[in-house]
């Protein structure tokens, strides 16, 4: 991007899961907009975990290079509230007050812990159906509730969460995921209530296939829908997901909120 294009010189924007994928993606277009931005991860390795990066240091310092940004990186277990606290007070001492949250931190399973086999409505383990739904709805209501402080102290700021099409149809081998993600939803649309007179618009994003390091280390691809253009019934590029964070960051998002987006393609059309 050119210097002209640089929208939002002087925010400061957190992502959280920004090691890799989508949250890199979403660093990055920040920054491209010049936004200081707090790079989180879980594990300061986990950009190496699908072959997109090294570690989550390294990331940080990349991004800000590349864009000539301000940038911290920041480790932190967001499924823990007093984690959360420090994250965030992390970014504000670093950086300054935050302005644009995105939350992109969660997933069916943390790389470690691989996705559950099967994570289904009877046969998923207690303790994935808490780590799914820590990971996804708990992390996003704890960074949410902490960044929101913040922003209405100042009477401004941008949330942005980030949800799945997932959320809108149930799928046998992925029900818990979808059931946290519904939830992020309805949160998110609950929070866009609570913050409208505060002047902070509150939207998510639900992505459909994405094809991050991660989504092509772990599925079979049919190589047909490998395609970049054309066709809208292919996987989606991790850049047309970042350009719905700069809408809903940016000076055109302004009097949006409380709406989710789906980035899928039209693969489902259908009313939420």
């Amino acid at each position: 991007m050119s210097e002209s294009t640089r929208l939002l010189e002087g925010k400061v924007a957190l992502v959280t899961g920004a090691g890799r994928g989508l949250g890199r993606a979403f660093a990055e277009r920040l920054a491209a907009l010049g936004c200081a931005v707090g790079v989180h991860g879980m594990r300061e390795q986990g950009p190496a975990e699908y072959g997109e990066g090294t570690t989550l240091t390294d990331t940080a310092c990349q991004v800000g290079e590349q864009f000539r940004v301000r940038t911290c990186r920041v480790l932190g277990d967001l499924t823990q509230s007093d984690q959360v606290d420090r994250v965030v007070e992390t970014v504000r001492k670093e950086l300054g007050p935050i302005d644009i949250l995105v939350h992109n931190a969660g997933g069916d399973i943390a790389a470690a812990g691989g996705k559950p086999n099967p994570n289904d409505a009877v046969g998923i383990k207690e303790v994935d159906v808490r780590a799914v739904l820590d990971r996804n709805l708990i992390s996003t209501i704890f960074v949410c509730q902490r960044a929101a402080r913040g922003m209405m102290e100042r009477r401004a700021g941008r949330i942005v969460t980030i949800s799945s099409i997932e959320a809108f149809h149930g799928i046998p081998t992925s029900s818990i995921y979808s059931t946290a993600k519904a939830g992020v939803v309805a949160y998110t649309r609950c929070l866009a209530a609570e913050l409208r007179p505060y002047d902070i618009a509150v939207n998510s994003i639900a992505p459909g296939e994405t094809r991050t390091g991660r989504y092509m280390g772990t599925r079979k691809v049919d190589e047909r829908r490998m395609a970049t253009e054309g066709t809208l019934e292919r996987i989606g590029l991790v850049d047309e997901v970042a350009r719905v964070v700069e809408f809903f960051a940016g000076p055109l998002g302004a009097f949006v909120t409380g709406q989710v987006l789906r980035v899928d393609g039209g693969a489902q059309i259908w009313p939420a």
